[in-house]
């Protein structure tokens, strides 16, 4: 379910300071605990205590007929992973979709973790896959840090994969406006486009999240009506940061020091969101 989406003023830029937080701190305690032995429905429940526990609910739980707090995708699942009990495995590529709510605003964030073990060749391919994506990602964040139009984050995350692999491109599922809905207008493509998209202005706020395909970007749906899997069996991989635009520069909502790690080698400085 998308809403309208619209331009949050500063207050409400400042209000989205605490999901993106209460996100980011899920997803880190999560990526500690990814290991060999440890099953998707642990991690659920040990995201779902983080956020509750800061006071926040975990927003995949309002969208209807999911249960859980996070969506966890192992191997060639693409999206929409519903945690399960079977023991991750050494070398498996996981991503791990989370969002909360507080305060009326979302928060929306999604890592990937390669287990450590296994064959050491599929490892450091699966490595090299979220490598890549992760690196589109903060592509795109560069992009919008500078960019007229939203459409130069697509064009931008397009560049970084070409330039940097023959990875696919899932054109199914896009990044989003984020604000009192977790999927608001307007929709942020992960590819160049003819469309130049809006405005890029004070107040808008986007989650960024390309999703990359080692193989073929055809996908199918399990019967549980939510798990999307790479048609071909290959691999796919999804990072994602929810990202504010004000007057003083970026903020990245969901990273614990608003981006400053990932942004610092491209010379870009976020700046926080003040109330006034």
């Amino acid at each position: 379910m998308r809403g309208r989406g619209h331009t949050k003023s500063r207050r409400e830029l400042a209000a989205m300071r605490e999901p993106g937080r209460i996100t980011a701190l899920a997803l880190a305690a999560v990526a500690r605990e990814i290991r060999a032995g440890v099953t998707p429905l642990e991690l659920d429940r040990l995201a779902e205590g983080v956020i509750r526990g800061h006071g926040a609910v975990p927003n995949f739980q309002l969208e209807p007929g999911y249960e859980h707090t996070l969506c966890v995708g192992v191997n060639d699942v693409v999206v929409h992973g519903i945690p399960g009990s079977a023991p991750l495995e050494p070398g498996d590529l996981v991503t791990v979709d989370c969002g909360a709510t507080i305060g009326g605003f979302h928060g929306d964030a999604a890592i990937t973790v390669v287990v450590p073990g296994g064959d050491p060749e599929r490892a450091a391919a699966r490595q090299r896959l979220s490598d890549v994506t992760e690196g589109a990602l903060w592509a795109g964040i560069v992009a919008l840090a500078s960019a007229k139009q939203l459409g130069e984050i697509g064009a931008a995350v397009e560049d970084h994969i070409e330039a940097n692999s023959d990875y696919g491109i899932n054109d199914d599922y896009l990044g989003h406006g984020i604000g009192t809905a977790m999927h608001e207008d307007p929709p942020v493509f992960n590819y160049r486009t003819r469309v130049r998209g809006p405005a890029v202005k004070p107040g808008l706020c986007v989650a960024i999240e390309p999703i990359i395909h080692a193989g073929s970007t055809d996908t199918t749906v399990d019967d549980d009506g939510w798990t999307v899997r790479s048609a071909d069996g290959s691999d796919a991989c999804q990072w994602e940061h929810s990202v504010a635009v004000h007057s003083g520069g970026i903020w990245v909502l969901t990273a614990l020091d608003g981006g400053a790690a990932g942004l610092e080698p491209f010379g870009i400085v976020p700046v926080p969101i003040a109330e006034r």
